[in-house]
C-alpha cells in the first residue's frame, strides 16, 4: 500500500514538472518572439543635393576706401566754416577759412578746400577753434565706395586667398544679408596680435550701409557644390566609424539597413556624404539610439 502509494505521488510530481517545464519553454519563445518583432518609431528624412560653404567669423568697422583730412594751408583762428557733416563737396570746393592775423598783423581770410570730390564724413574744426597746419578741418569720404577691414588670426591664414566670398549682415537690418569680396591681403603680419589683415569691398552699392556701422562677416573659404546633404544628428558612429540608418523597405514592415558612409563638410548641423548615399535615400534623423542593422521601424512623420 505503501509503495503504491509512492508511486502516485512520484508520478504527480513528474506530471506537474512536466507542465512546469512546458509553461516556462512557451514563455521563453513568447519573449524571444516579441523581442524579434520589437519596432521602433523614428523620423526620417530623404536626401537632397544642395550647396554647402564652410566659412570663418569675423567682425569689422566700415569705413570708405578713400577718406582725406582737409588740412588748412597756414595756422590761425577758423573764421567761418561753409559745410556740414554730410553735405557732398567737390574737389577744390572751399570748405572754410582761416585767419592768420595776430595783434599787429592783418591778413586776407586763407581758403581750405577740399582735395577730393565726396561728402564729409567729420568736421572737428568750430569757428573761433585755433588750428595748425597739421590739424584736421573735415574728412572727406567718397561713401559710394565702402569697405571692411577685418583682422585674421595666424592659424587661420592658409584658408585666405585673394577674391573670397563674403556674407556680411547688419544687426540694424537682421534678415538683410550683402554679398563683398576679399580684394586686398596684408603680406605681412602684425607682430603684437599675431593678425594678418584683410580688406572686403561690396559688391554692391546700397545706400542702407553707413560709414562707421559694424558688420558681421562670414568669409566663405571652401565651397562644394550639389553635394549630399544631411542633418549631422542623422551620423552615427559605430567601432569609431561613421554609419547612417537607411531605409531599405517601405511598407508594413518598413526596416532599416546600417550603410556605412565618408563624411565631408559639415557647416551649421549640415553635413556633406561623400561616398555611401545618393540623393533621395530616405534616411533616419531620430530615433535610432537603440536600431541596429534589419531592425523594424515605424515611421512616424
Amino acid at each position: 500500500m505503501k509503495k503504491s502509494l509512492r508511486n502516485s505521488i512520484f508520478a504527480i510530481s513528474a506530471i506537474a514538472f512536466t507542465f512546469g517545464a512546458a509553461g516556462c519553454k512557451g514563455k521563453n519563445a513568447k519573449s524571444e518572439e516579441t523581442e524579434k518583432e520589437q519596432v521602433y518609431a523614428v523620423n526620417t528624412y530623404k536626401t537632397v543635393a544642395g550647396n554647402l560653404d564652410d566659412y570663418l567669423e569675423f567682425g569689422g568697422d566700415v569705413s570708405s576706401v578713400n577718406a582725406v583730412a582737409v588740412l588748412p594751408d597756414m595756422a590761425g583762428k577758423v573764421s567761418r566754416v561753409l559745410v556740414s557733416v554730410g553735405d557732398l563737396v567737390h574737389k577744390d570746393q572751399v570748405v572754410a577759412y582761416v585767419d592768420a592775423s595776430r595783434a599787429g598783423y592783418s591778413y586776407t581770410a586763407s581758403p581750405v578746400k577740399a582735395p577730393i570730390s565726396g561728402r564729409i564724413t567729420a568736421l572737428p574744426a568750430t569757428v573761433g577753434a585755433t588750428v595748425s597746419q597739421s590739424s584736421p578741418i573735415a574728412t572727406v569720404a567718397q561713401t559710394d565706395d565702402l569697405e571692411i577691414k577685418i583682422n585674421i588670426a595666424e592659424r587661420f591664414i592658409s584658408r585666405i586667398e585673394q577674391n573670397q566670398t563674403a556674407i556680411i549682415t547688419f544687426d540694424a537690418y537682421p534678415s538683410a544679408e550683402f554679398k563683398a569680396t576679399a580684394f586686398e591681403i596684408s603680406p605681412v603680419l602684425d607682430t603684437s596680435s599675431r593678425t594678418m589683415q584683410v580688406k572686403l569691398r561690396f559688391n554692391e552699392k546700397d545706400d542702407r550701409i553707413k560709414v562707421g556701422m559694424y558688420a558681421r562677416v562670414k568669409l566663405v573659404t571652401e565651397s562644394v557644390k550639389d553635394a549630399i546633404l544631411v542633418p549631422a544628428t542623422a551620423v552615427v558612429t559605430r567601432d569609431q566609424k561613421p554609419f547612417i540608418f537607411v531605409v531599405a523597405s517601405k511598407g508594413g514592415d518598413a526596416s532599416v539597413k546600417l550603410t556605412p558612409i565618408k563624411l565631408g563638410l559639415t557647416v551649421d548641423n549640415q553635413t556633406e556624404i561623400t561616398e555611401g548615399l545618393t540623393v533621395g535615400d530616405e534616411i533616419v534623423v531620430k530615433g535610432m539610439a537603440l536600431l541596429n542593422d534589419g531592425a523594424k521601424i515605424n515611421i512616424m512623420n
